[in-house]
């Protein structure tokens, strides 16, 4: 398998029987015949909107079949191999529905593809569409790009899932993801229209993310400053991972009562900042760090755990049978939640193990510091740009990993002057959030923004401040030094440069699909 959507190996890339992510040969050739299945329903989706056909479903298995794709999300070749399978009876179906309005477009490639009856016919057929034999034909600049574009809707299916699960949901934005997956058929598109598109995935992410800050906002209010514990308190327990705040939400009702306390990992620790969330007595505090340290953290956790999303690792034997997958993240011989989300079994795994035996001294981090908590205080924060006491934005986060270099996040964190702010998000921020920053007149120098979808903050809150100085983004006192691993990042990155961003630090090393020629 060669595989570089990721970041993690030293290389830039993988080129082995298994990825360093932990998903094998077979898994991997799946998930892209998974996604060339899933560019044929994208065909008749455009074609039947133009006969006045929608099929939610459809537009929704292409988002949900984008977001399986991400790196650490399902791992388990027996259910890609169902959702391909799925993706034919959807497309067909479709087709039905498109010949019945009266359309008469015919297809080739993706659109009359059939994938063959075992896994292992079945993999022999992605040699047509997998990266290295697309490059031997077109090249590493035009595939790379293709990659490019390819991620970033990727990344944004992941956000408009998000969204979904809420019940947000956006008839343009699902007609711009299905246009773009559409398009990577064209395989005789020029640099320009795949740089083209690739913006423009960056202008629907944005709309993406909006929609997502709204579905989070309506039903769990807005983000308030909060001190997160990060300290164990005596009794059962269970740690929810990912970034699905729903999952979380029922959990929380399901386990009222019941003497389990609940503690958030990962991104997952922006649940403690919404009003709707953190009324839960039992939602008691954060435990560990960003996603890379799992394999250490969730062998110390004295009980269940449960994976909402990405980033699952190849589960250690220690826990491997307390530990829960449900919505689309999945691992082969991990018990799976379904739709139905019941998670008697997750309850009952916390019930049954030892629990923290201590209340530790308590401990606590600040959160919550979303654009609606920042811009509601935007007055202090102008005057003290305007005295001189606060001279300059560091927003430093993204993506975390466990690749050699990103102490330098961590580094960087300590050195910036007494008299600046960082602006943090995402799973980067554990690389210095438990550190002592400070304050500067009341505002507290390090502010926790959210999630990695909570860019969207970061952007809102530098878009206001250009207003009330009346200049550009690229003009305000304000540096961006971003760690990227996925791709949600690449997603955003998209994002920043069709807003005209300039001067951005991208790190710790560069996407190895971005040949020299494109970058320049």
């Amino acid at each position: 398998m060669f595989c570089y959507q990721c970041e993690q190996h030293k290389a830039g890339y993988c080129d082995s029987d298994k990825g360093i992510c932990g998903k094998d040969e077979t898994t991997a050739a799946l998930q892209d015949l998974l996604l060339y299945s899933s560019r044929g329903i994208a065909s008749y989706l455009v074609a039947a909107r133009e006969v006045g056909v929608k099929n939610r479903k459809a537009e929704r298995f292409v988002i949900e079949a984008l977001f399986t794709t991400v790196t650490n999300v399902n791992f388990d070749a027996n259910d890609v191999h169902r959702q391909i399978n799925e993706s034919i009876e959807v497309r067909e179906a479709l087709k039905a529905e498109y010949v019945a309005a009266g359309g008469t477009k015919t297809f080739s490639g993706p659109a009359t593809w059939s994938p063959a009856g075992d896994v292992a016919s079945l993999v022999s057929q992605n040699q047509f569409v997998g990266i290295s034999d697309r490059t031997g034909e077109k090249g590493q600049d035009f595939v790379g790009l293709q990659e490019l574009l390819t991620y970033g809707l990727k990344g944004t299916a992941a956000y408009a899932e998000h969204a979904a699960i809420l019940g947000y949901e956006d008839d343009q934005i699902y007609a711009d993801l299905v246009d773009g997956v559409e398009f990577l058929n064209n395989n005789d598109a020029t640099v320009e229209e795949l740089t083209g598109w690739s913006l423009k995935c960056g202008d629907v992410n944005l709309r993406v993310m909006a929609l997502l800050d709204q579905a989070h906002t309506d039903t769990y209010g807005k983000q308030v400053p909060t001190a997160v514990p990060i300290t164990a308190v005596e009794g059962k327990a269970i740690l929810v991972s990912g970034h699905d705040m729903k999952d979380l939400q029922l959990l929380l009702e399901q386990t009222e009562g019941k003497g389990v306390n609940i503690y958030t990992h990962g991104e997952m620790i922006t649940a403690h900042a919404y009003p709707e969330l953190k009324k839960y007595d039992h939602l008691i505090g954060n435990y560990g760090g960003a996603w890379q340290r799992q394999a250490i953290e969730f062998a110390q956790f004295p009980g269940a755990i449960l994976m909402t999303t990405n980033c699952i690792q190849e589960p250690k034997v220690s826990y491997v049978e307390r530990i829960f997958t449900t919505g689309l993240v999945a691992w082969p011989n991990v018990t799976h939640i379904g739709d139905d989300k019941d998670f008697t079994p997750v309850i009952e795994s916390a019930l049954a193990s030892e629990g923290f035996t201590a209340t530790e001294e308590e401990k606590t981090i600040m959160i919550g510091f979303g654009h609606d908590a920042v811009l509601g205080v935007a007055d202090t924060v102008v005057g003290a740009i305007k005295s001189g006491d606060l001279r300059h934005f560091f927003l430093v986060g993204g993506c975390d990993g466990a690749k050699a270099g990103r102490n330098y996040y961590t580094e960087m964190a300590e050195q910036i002057p007494d008299d600046c702010v960082i602006l943090t998000l995402a799973c980067g921020k554990y690389r210095f959030n438990k550190l002592e920053f400070g304050d500067i007149g009341g505002i507290p120098r390090l502010l926790d923004m959210g999630q990695c979808n909570d860019a969207y903050s970061a952007i809102k809150v530098a878009s206001t401040l250009a207003e009330v100085f009346e200049c550009g983004v690229n003009d305000l006192p304000l540096s961006m030094i971003l760690s990227w691993y996925e791709q949600k990042a690449v997603a955003i990155l998209l994002t920043l440069l069709n807003l005209g961003i300039k001067d951005i630090r991208l790190g710790p090393s560069l996407p190895a699909f971005v040949t020299e020629p494109v970058l320049n």
